[in-house]
This record gives structure tokens, sequence and C-alpha cells, in this order.
């Protein structure tokens, strides 16, 4: 190579237009009289004078600018050249950098970039993105970026004022860009500025970044993930060999951002154990600021283990720009977000968590993504991320753009994202929004706005298979994790395996029984004799799926009314018409969730930008239904019957599904291995029946575990004192039965003491 470079060359660099600014920046080898001599070349657009600096021998070259004032080169004859370093020199500054362009070997290997570009990197959030790292023994940030379309792209930050012209980066063959910026630490604000063809600017957040500055900027900052230690070793070992399915799983549902606030005059609790003026700054109401994840660790979860719940369920976590979208806006898909601390304060609270034995799920949203400038929306000036045709790219209703799940560096972006929460953050499981938004191409589309698939259909068959891609290598990875689908249709086999042509999921929203329940409940009780098949459709199809019961945020919004305003009749009705729900809840087959205000019978509707109204607690109702929560709780998880075979036909047995004229039902929940079943009898009406007969299988002593109508929980008290002995009265195709008092609005739990009935038979 020889000293003279093209002037063109100088100006696609002046003029930032370069691909690869190695071919022109940093240091050249070339032949000059017979040995071996070296160039080096920088443009720096800041500086007055530019000169080389040797460390070891401390020897200074002066640079200098034959083809553009800021474009400075010397030559220099040494064997070697590594580690230089470049003193700036302008009018206001004299500092000394390593040079950039001095260190070329790339991060990302081909294998890498093979895998990538077929969708299979698991782990890419490992390579693109923002990583420490050290070369030639020097410490520094390696940047790497998926932009195949762009002309160019430079990293912008607070390390080089925001100027796109001082950190070009290097375009390799599969359209990922990349660039080592020596000396950078943590805490290093970025972006990418990426140009089209036509030279169009493009100031994107890096979709890989770990964290990003509160909103409202939008920076993305380096981090480091691995600088937390854990504490939660029993926990994943235990999970590991654990089948969710066959244990107790009872989910309070959680936005962060609106369970409890703070005083903003109050200090927000930092990692060292310091307190700090909070700097979260927030749209809510004058004087209040959220609570950190660290505060959050120590109130939500005491809260939750009282309750009894085994998992706490997070609206969206990652980085979202507009606190009222709930986090399902996602902009930064790899970020926690910054509203409640840095990543190491969430990895505390799911850490936590696992101490005190409560999982942590997390909802996750790869169905679309929003339009803000600095997120994945025309990311390279192309349609990358999602579909050109909004026919296809585009959720008009919500005002969003979909992901090209057909596009293996898309689907491999949100298959490793899925994996990336459970790897880095240790979380439980998954709860996947809008499923049904991605299955179908003609979701909330009307005729001639949606695009068939290649046999004509409606199913987005792109969108499926990266549905069974992600699950599949979820479980792979991480056995005992959850992962679950909120789907509305009737598309088949959401929660079977994908060895038999399942989406992989392994478990799915029941929103079947969510709209029977609350219609039936919404009720008059006299109505609801005529309207017995809602209390009895979920069982016909309950074995169909692995269903989780869900009482969600969605049902508490948008003028539906919370869940005590929803049940008729005067103020104690309503509240033994919760209880009643609640039991029937934990004693139908399936997993439970609840979003959180539901536990304590709040009056208002869920408001994103306040407190849920703890004061109600002072008064008894409120009081004592959170108290039933406890109990039912409890129970639930001290009771196999109750969850050991909740997706199995044997599980259950109807005793009685057709006395519409009382409103009453009877079942029996069987576990799986002991022998042991329990009695369930729900009294939908607020008459109360005495020497109401229930047919049991077995004679004995049924003790009642649980009675929803209880004094304790702010009933009427009335009962069975205790139990009952079962006579030997054949009724309901059992060869005995119990005489029961059934309470007004009650659910009743009993159970077989196979111990008592013995010793007092004997």
């Amino acid at each position: 190579m020889s000293m003279t470079i093209a002037p063109d060359q100088v100006e696609r660099i002046v003029w930032n237009q370069h691909h690869d600014p190695f071919e022109v920046l940093g240091p050249h080898a070339i032949e000059q009289d017979g040995k071996t001599v070296w160039v080096v070349r920088a443009y720096q657009p800041n500086a007055d004078s530019v000169s080389v600096i040797l460390p070891e021998s401390r020897t200074e070259y002066p640079m200098q600018s034959l083809h553009h004032p800021h474009f400075f080169e010397c030559t220099i004859d040494v064997p070697e050249l590594v580690n230089y370093q470049l003193r700036l020199k302008s009018s206001e500054h004299d500092r000394v950098i390593y040079d950039p362009y001095a260190f070329r070997s790339p991060f990302l290997t081909e294998f890498d970039l093979h895998l990538f570009t077929e969708g299979n990197h698991h782990r890419i959030y490992e390579k693109l993105g923002a990583h420490l790292t050290t070369q030639n023994g020097i410490a520094g940030v390696y940047f790497a970026v998926w932009a195949p379309n762009a002309r160019n792209v430079s990293v912008l930050g607070d390390f080089n004022n925001w100027d796109g012209r001082q950190h070009q980066m290097r375009r390799g063959s599969t359209g990922v860009w990349e660039l080592f910026i020596p000396e950078l630490t943590v805490g290093a604000h970025y972006k990418y500025e990426i140009k089209n063809q036509n030279g169009h600017i493009y100031e994107k957040s890096d979709p890989h970044g770990f964290q990003q500055e509160v909103r409202p900027k939008t920076a993305s900052i380096v981090t480091d993930l691995d600088d937390y230690t854990w504490h939660d070793e029993d926990w994943l070992e235990k999970r590991r060999h654990t089948d969710p399915l066959t244990n107790p799983i009872s989910v309070y549902e959680v936005h962060l951002g609106s369970w409890l606030h703070a005083s903003s005059a109050e200090p927000a609790l930092l990692p060292n154990g310091e307190s700090s003026p909070p700097v979260i700054v927030t749209d809510l109401k004058p004087g209040a600021r959220f609570l950190t994840y660290r505060e959050l660790a120590d109130k939500l979860i005491p809260y939750v283990k009282e309750l009894g719940f085994t998992h706490i369920e997070l609206l969206p976590i990652a980085e979202h720009p507009f606190d009222g979208s709930w986090g399902y806006q996602v902009v930064g898909h790899y970020a926690c977000t910054s509203r409640f601390g840095t990543p190491q304060d969430f990895m505390y609270f799911v850490d936590q968590c696992h101490l005190n034995g409560i999982g942590v799920i997390v909802d996750w949203v790869p169905g679309h993504f929003p339009k803000d400038g600095h997120g994945l929306a025309f990311f390279d000036g192309t349609h990358l991320y999602e579909h050109a045709d909004p026919r296809k790219g585009e959720h008009k209703e919500w005002g969003t753009l979909v992901f090209n799940y057909g596009r293996n560096e898309v689907r491999n972006y949100l298959v490793a994202n899925a994996l990336f929460w459970f790897d880095k953050y240790h979380i439980d499981g998954v709860r996947v929004d809008a499923v049904a938004s991605m299955l179908y191409l003609d979701y909330c589309r009307k005729d001639g706005e949606w695009v068939a698939n290649q046999y004509g259909g409606r199913e987005n068959i792109e969108a499926a298979d990266f549905l069974r891609q992600m699950n599949h290598l979820l479980f792979s990875y991480f056995p005992g994790a959850l992962s679950i689908a909120e789907e509305s249709t009737s598309w088949p086999m959401v929660s079977w395996p994908t060895y038999v042509g399942g989406l992989g999921f392994n478990l799915k929203w029941n929103m079947g029984w969510m709209h029977d329940m609350l219609d039936y409940f919404h009720m008059d009780p006299w109505f609801r004799q005529f309207h017995q098949n809602n209390l009895t459709f979920s069982i016909w199809y309950h074995h169909s799926e692995n269903f989780m019961l869900a009482l969600s945020h969605d049902e508490v919004v948008h003028g539906k009314s919370n869940m005590i305003g929803k049940m008729p009749g005067d103020e104690w009705q309503k509240f033994a018409n919760l209880r009643c729900l609640y039991g029937y809840m934990f004693a139908h087959p399936g997993k439970k969730t609840l979003f959180m205000s539901m536990e304590f019978a709040q009056w208002n509707e869920w408001n994103v930008w306040g407190d849920l109204d703890w004061h109600l607690l002072q008064y008894e109702p409120h009081r004592k239904l959170k108290q039933f929560f406890t109990v039912l709780n409890s129970l639930y998880q001290s009771e196999p019957s109750l969850y050991a075979q909740d997706f199995s036909e044997a599980g259950f047995e109807w005793i009685d599904c057709s006395d519409n004229r009382h409103s009453v039902i009877s079942f029996i929940r069987r576990d799986k291995d002991s022998g042991d079943f329990i009695v369930a009898v729900c009294n939908f009406t607020p008459q109360p029946h005495s020497h109401y007969r229930v047919g049991v299988p077995e004679a004995g002593f049924y003790t009642e575990l649980l009675n929803s109508d209880a004094r304790d929980f702010g009933g009427s008290n009335m009962g069975n004192l205790g139990g009952k002995w079962s006579d030997e009265w054949a009724y309901h195709n059992h060869p005995y039965s119990i005489d029961l008092c059934l309470p007004p609005l009650s659910t009743l739990i009993l159970k077989l003491d196979r111990q008592k009935s013995r010793t007092l038979s004997s």
C-alpha cells in the first residue's frame, strides 16, 4: 500500500459515507525502501493538530493534514505498531486517546454471523449491542448493530459530543456494523446514527441495549449485566427438576408503576443502602414518585408472601416510552425499564422473590412495537423489523407495527430475547401478550386490509413457526419454566408440545371461562337459574389445553368497572359474590391469575397514574376479603387434589351440575397419587339451603376446609360446624351422601378425613 490516499477516500470519510473506515483510518503497513513502515491516518473534526504517541518510548510523531484540515496522517518507522495513542490539540483541549481504528479484530466470528443470518444464534445478545471487552490489553466497549440497508452507521455518545463523524463503524458482509471504542466504561450514553442510501439520518437506541435513559430521554446506556452476585442457586436447581403443571400456581399480576408510590420528598433507596433525592421523573400527580425495584422488593414481596401467591406476574418490564401504554409498546426489548432503577436493581428484586419462595413471570410482547423514532421502526431507513406492506406490517387499531416473523434475523432477535430474560434476569416465566394478533393475518382488519398466506388462508404460518421455535428452545434451555399464552381464539393445541404439532406453550389463559364467569356473576342471582351453562361449559373443554384461569388487568379498565362493581346486590352481597367467585375459581381445574386490587375489592377501576386504593383496608369488608385470599391460597397449596391433575379428565368429576333451580353445582377434585379428593359445593344465590344432600364416593367424616361465608371473611357464618358425617344414602350416583347447609352466595370445600373416619368407626 502506498502512503498516498485517493481524494475520494478522504472525502467519503469526511462526509461520513464510508462503509469501512478501517480501509482508510488507523495503521497501515506499507513497503518503503525495502522495509515495512507504518502509515497512520486519523480523522478528528474537532482537532487543530494531532500526533501519534508510542506509549513505551513516549516518542511523539506529529501528523500532517495534507488532504483536509481535519484529516491527519504520518509515517512511523517501527517494526510493530500496537496500542499507540493520539494526542488531540485544539484551542480548548489537549487530550490523549487510543485510536479506535487501531483495533481491527472483529468481535463477531463468521460462525456467529452464520447462525444469526439463519435465525439460530440463541445468545446473539452477547454479540450485538454494547459489550465491555478488552482488545490488545486495552479495556473498552465493542458496539455492533444490524442495519444491512444503511449507507453508513456511527456511534454517537456523550464521549464524542454526539458527533457522528468521530466513531464511524465498519460494515460486515451480513449487514452488521461494528466498532471497538477503547477506554469507554459502564455508564456511557450512546445511540446509533444511521444514514440511509439517500443520506437521511436516523438516531436510534440500541435494539440490543441493556439499559436506556429514563424517559423522555432515549439514549442507551453501557452496562454490565454480569456484575450482580446472585443468591438463588437453590431455587433455580429446584425449578430445573420441577414440573410446574403438577404444582400449584397462583399468580399476583402487578403493574409496578401503579401498585404503590412514594412521596417525591422521600429519598429513593439506592443499592448501597444510602439514600438520595429521587431522580425518577414521572407524569404522576404532584408530589409522587415511583418506587425503585429495591423498594418494591421491600414492600411488594412481603405483601405477596402474606397473601400466599406462588408467583408475581409483572406487566411488561422491557423499556417503553409512555407510561400510559402499561408497558405494552416496547422500544427496548433487552432493557428493563429505567423508571424503577438499574438492571442490577431489577436483578435484586427477582433474587429477593426467589429467596422468599416466589416465582417471577414477565409479560413479554413479541407481537408488535411502536413507531417511536428512536425505536425499531424503519430502523435502517427501510422496513427492517416490520413488513413493508401495511396490510401485514401494521396494527392500525393500536398504532403499532408488526414484526416480520419470516425474516431470520428478526425471528432471531425475538427468540433470543425470550431466552435473555431467563438467562440474565433469572425469571421463571413469560406471559406472551396478544398471541391471537400474531396468529391471524386478518386480526382486527377488514376485508381488503390483509394479505392471505401462501395457501389462501388467514393463519400467520410464520408467526406460528416462530412461537414453536421460541417455546422449544425455552424449555430446552430452562426446564421448569413457564410460557403462558394470552390467546383468545380456538387455535388448536396452543399448550401442546411442539413435537406433536402444538405451539409449545405450557399454559394458556382460559378467556372463555373468564367471560362466562363475569357474565354470570354480573346477573341478578334470580336470573342465574337460566344460565347454568355459564358455570359448566368450561368443564367440557378444560382438558383440551393446559388452562390458566385469569382475571387480569384487562377486566378492570375502560369502563368495565373493578371486580366488586361487577357484582349485583347490596354491599354485603357484592362481597359474598366475590368470595363465591374466587372460591369457585380456586376449586375449578386450572392455574390461577388475579390482578392487583382484586384481593381487597377496590371499587375504582385501575388507574395507571395512581396508587391502589389502600385506604380501603381500614374497612372491615375489604380487610376480611384480603384475609380470605390468604386462607384460600394456603388451602390451594396444601391440597394436591386442587392442582395435581388440573389438565386431566381424571382430576375432575361432576357430582351434580344440573341443579339450575337452586343455582348450585357440586363436584369432586382428585389427587393423582394419594387417592385423596375434595368435594366442592357452590351456591350462587343469596338463598341459603338447609339439608342439601350431596353424593360422595366414600363413607366417613368430611371436614369443612373452606366456607367462604365464614365470619372471619365477612360472611353470615352459616355452615356445617366443621364438617359432616356421611350417610349410607346413595345419591348422585354415589353410594353415600352428606347432608349440608349451603350458606348464601358461598363456596364450600370439604375433604374426607380418613384418619378420623377410621378412628371413630372402629
